[in-house]
């Protein structure tokens, strides 16, 4: 699961995980919430390590797990405990796909860094083919080629990932949030947040808006 985890390979390690929760895991409390929450802060520390090995800054990826470490203590139920270990493997992936450096073609190392650097901005496909000089239907197909999913699903995820600052941070109305980041209206925002996180915008902010993190 973590060479997987170390490679990007989210798939892998996601089944990797499976397998894993089929087995019978160590007894590290007498109570068995508390068992599973030690259990995840293993885990966490492991995750930690992996995206550290495959190319991310400490500072982030302690930043990260001090996140998850909190919502592990905070979190009081088996079910969400479990659900949370998925949650936190797919947020490590994506960090680690956020901020490695790979061997991509020039052009995509370009757009992917514009992407990042002006989350805020303009990002539509014409906007980000001029930035780098190339036609808009070239950089589509090498994007998709490259990376392995479309620029528009790049973007989303990104700024799916952007937003879950503002909902636990700020007081700021979903509607806000999602004309701030560049989505066409709420509704699509929340389906793409749904599609990406398996609950909605408001049912993350009801999670986690209490809890002081970063």
């Amino acid at each position: 699961m973590l060479q997987a985890l170390t490679k990007g390979l989210l798939d892998e390690a996601t089944q990797a995980l499976d397998a894993i929760n089929r087995q019978d895991r160590a007894t590290l409390a007498r109570d068995q919430i508390r068992s599973l929450k030690n259990s995840l802060i293993c885990t966490c520390t492991l995750f930690t390590r992996a995206i550290i090995s495959g190319g991310v800054h400490p500072e982030h990826a302690y930043n990260l797990s001090d996140v998850f470490i909190r919502q592990i203590e905070e979190t009081s139920e088996i079910g969400g405990l479990k659900e949370l270990e998925y949650e936190m493997l797919h947020s490590f992936f994506w960090t680690l796909r956020k901020e490695k450096k790979p061997s991509y073609n020039s052009i995509i190392n370009k757009t992917i860094s514009y992407i990042h650097d002006e989350a805020f901005g303009d990002l539509s496909l014409e906007h980000l083919a001029a930035n780098v000089k190339v036609h808009p239907y070239y950089l589509s197909s090498l994007f998709k080629q490259e990376v392995g999913m479309s620029i528009v699903e790049y973007i989303n995820r990104n700024r799916i990932e952007d937003s879950k600052y503002f909902l636990i941070h700020s007081d700021l109305r979903i509607l806000d949030i999602a004309v701030l980041l560049g989505f066409c209206n709420q509704s699509y925002y929340s389906r793409q947040f749904k599609k990406y996180m398996s609950m909605t915008p408001l049912q993350y902010r009801n999670r986690y808006s209490e809890l002081e993190v970063l």
